[in-house]
Order: structure tokens, then sequence, then C-alpha cells
């Protein structure tokens, strides 16, 4: 089962997420063989961190939960929430099998929560632009709550604009870039 968990950073909180760098990345090498994708978001300045990314394929919701609390960066404080839904990876590919790797270019996480009729089941055109792409789902799999993507784009618009927009009551556009050990 595939699960999105965005972790949205405190303010104020850039050097305790500094500190626990390492053991953030040791807590995510357990994952590794599991990651779809992962990464930081980060403020309009292109440095300061926002939140986490991570999208990985695990057993069962108790273990997306587990693996979305015991985060070390969580259990810090460095964390004001936590969004963890089941998501589809309609590419059915890893970030690093994305054909623009990973650097050069506006990367963004899109997240679209819905309400009604599913939308966006299908991969937008050009799906060389999408690094992941999926709909995210209800705990059991079967309610459709939004659609979330990374995406390559020249601005944020345009990353927003590969989603039928008017579907979604909330979109929520965040710069995003590939992370893992530097």
């Amino acid at each position: 089962m595939e699960f999105l968990c965005f972790h949205r950073d405190r303010r104020a909180t850039a050097s305790l997420r500094q500190a626990l760098r390492e053991e953030h990345w040791s807590y995510m090498d357990r994952f590794a063989s599991a990651m779809i994708a992962r990464g930081p978001t980060l403020a309009d300045d292109g440095e300061t961190p926002t939140g986490s990314l991570h999208i990985v394929d695990l057993p069962d919701p108790a273990a997306a939960r587990a693996f979305a609390f015991d985060e070390p960066n969580y259990q810090a404080g460095v964390y004001r929430d936590v969004l963890l839904r089941r998501w589809r990876n309609t590419l059915g590919r890893s970030m690093g099998d994305f054909p623009g790797g990973p650097v050069g270019g506006n990367r963004y996480l899109v997240l679209a929560l819905g309400v009604g009729r599913a939308v966006d089941l299908a991969v937008p055109p050009d799906p060389d632009r999408l690094i992941a792409y999926g709909p995210l789902l209800s705990d059991d799999g079967d309610a459709w709550l939004g659609t979330a993507m990374l995406v390559r784009a020249s601005h944020p618009e345009a990353a927003r604009a590969l989603l039928s927009e008017r579907s979604y009551p909330d979109i929520e556009v965040h710069n995003w870039q590939f992370g893992g050990r530097r």
C-alpha cells in the first residue's frame, strides 16, 4: 500500500531540524527500498524548509502511522501537523526514474483536496514533467479524497494548471526538491 506523508514545519524550528538531520536521514534509510519519493518543501527563498514529503510503500495503515509519528523530527517537535493519506502511484515509478533527474528547473508538490466525484485519475498530458502522480484515498482505499503530484513546471500556476482546478475546493502548491542524503 502506498502512502503520502507530508509533515509541515512549525515556525522557528530550522535549527532543530538541522540538528536532527543525520537522525532523520538514518530513520529514512530504514525505508529506502520502499521509498517512492521524498524531499523537503521550501519557502519562496528556495532554501528555508517548510515541510517534509515522503511517499512510501508500506504494509498497512498502522505501519504508515508508525512511519509518520515515530519520525525523529516529529518526535522532537519540528512539525506542526501531518497529512497522511493512502495514495496510488499512477506513474508506477519512483522519483529516481524521473527522466528529468534531480536538478534543473522548478519542482513543486501539488496537493489538491477534493470532494465528490473523482477527477484527474488519468495521467495528464506530458508525463515527462511528472515526478510522481496519483489520487489521495481514504484509509481503506475506496474513497477518492483528492490528487497529489510532484511536477517540474515553469512556475506554481503552471503546476496547478495540470489539474481540473474547479473540481477542488483547496489546492496547495509548494516549492519542492529531491530529498535524501547529500
